[in-house]
């Protein structure tokens, strides 16, 4: 569970794994801080590329929020447990409705069998590489729309056969395309409708719709699955620590509309998963200082990783 441990002391770790309730905040704050100022950027100045700047960078948060509940789920968000279960759950999860306890419950699993046959995600970096062609299909149908109403019919479809089905909430946690979905809908979708209609009441009727909504089902879950494909798709599928995960170097750009968050530090993540995103690159400098530099599979751009997935 945790790999580091071969190649850093424990004060080393122990002093990395240091949480902050300033930092959760300040992420938090920014997280929401984007979506609103990219909205408002839109009133002040509406035009087609204020509202595709919008669109793109609300999709990218919506990741980002995504990536702090993750850290949620790692009780890494927050020093203090209680604000790390709350705002991890309904600023993060909810919103775009996912629930923190069933992503712990499922990540945590592909933690301990990463890229092996026990790992729950294997069944989606095992597709890599593929064809360009392939990916081509798979990100036009992200960013058309088709992925995100066809999974979000599914969660629906998948909330009312939880109901006092016991059969199929096992199943469900181990269904790697709703890993981080809510199983009980009832709770998310309050939330995900209420963002929408705020953002209706602040502005223009239809800002929910196309601020809300339509990033939700477009890039987000492009950015989704370029993360996806970046994290492990065409590494090793073995226990090696090294090659079965794959960090990517992300410049300004990439970390504003693909890789919000220090996400791009996957590996480093793997090694010791209860480092705070924002201390993965000091994590990632102890490693190279501990002998691992050129050993640890590290892609320089976005391009490069999904080249090595077949684009």
């Amino acid at each position: 569970m945790t790999p580091g441990k071969s190649y850093l002391s424990a004060e080393t770790i122990r002093r990395l794994a240091i949480r902050s309730d300033l930092m959760g905040a300040w992420l938090m704050l920014h997280c929401w801080g984007v979506i609103a100022g990219t909205v408002l950027l839109f009133t002040l100045w509406p035009n087609p590329l204020t509202f595709v700047l919008a669109v793109v960078l609300i999709g990218s948060r919506q990741l980002g929020l995504a990536i702090l509940m993750h850290e949620a789920a790692h009780n890494a968000l927050f020093k203090t447990r209680m604000l790390n279960e709350f705002f991890g759950e309904w600023l993060c999860g909810r919103p775009i409705l996912a629930e923190l306890a069933s992503y712990r419950h499922y990540h945590l699993t592909h933690h301990r069998h990463t890229q092996t046959d026990k790992d729950p995600d294997l069944v989606l970096s095992s597709k890599f590489p593929t064809s360009r062609a392939s990916l081509r299909r798979k990100f036009i149908r992200d960013l058309t729309g088709q992925t995100g109403y066809r999974q979000l019919a599914a969660q629906i479809v998948m909330s009312f056969r939880l109901a006092g089905d016991d059969d199929a909430v096992d199943a469900a946690k181990q269904d790697a395309a709703q890993a981080f979905k809510a199983r009980d809908l009832w709770k998310s979708f309050p939330v995900f409708v209420g963002i929408a209609l705020v953002m209706g009441l602040l502005g223009q009727w239809w800002y929910g719709l196309v601020f809300w909504v339509l990033p939700y089902l477009t890039w987000f879950q492009l950015v989704l699955r370029i993360r996806n494909i970046a994290e492990h798709g065409a590494t090793e599928q073995s226990e090696n620590p090294l090659q079965n995960a794959r960090t990517t170097v992300a410049g300004p750009i990439a970390r504003a509309l693909v890789a919000p968050y220090w996400v791009n530090y996957h590996l480093e993540h793997h090694m010791v998963m209860h480092v705070p995103c924002w201390r993965l690159p000091a994590l990632q400098e102890a490693l190279n200082r501990a002998g691992l530099e050129g050993k640890m599979r590290v892609s320089p751009n976005y391009r490069q990783a999904l080249a090595e997935a077949g684009w």
